[in-house]
């Protein structure tokens, strides 16, 4: 619930974005999770993927992963 509201991003998105492999919370149960430092970031770039490019879950997945790549790549031309 922390995760929603500081992103604004609503309950059953997150639970999606877990569940597809976006996000990795640690703990057993939607009650128990929690985030890393990192989530905060990656959801709120699901959230925009999602809602202004209207990309369905499986697709915001896709896009991160290749951002993830693209970042790696760059930073190991560094």
């Amino acid at each position: 619930s922390e995760l929603c509201h500081a992103t604004n991003a609503k309950t059953e998105h997150v639970v999606a974005w877990v569940y597809e492999g976006i996000l990795t919370p640690h703990g057993n149960s939607p009650d128990s999770w929690r985030f890393s430092g990192n989530a905060l970031q990656r959801t709120k770039k699901a959230l925009r993927l999602s809602r202004d490019l209207e990309i369905n879950t499986s697709g915001v997945a896709m896009v991160l992963d290749l951002l993830d790549e693209i970042s790696r790549l760059n930073n190991s031309h560094s």
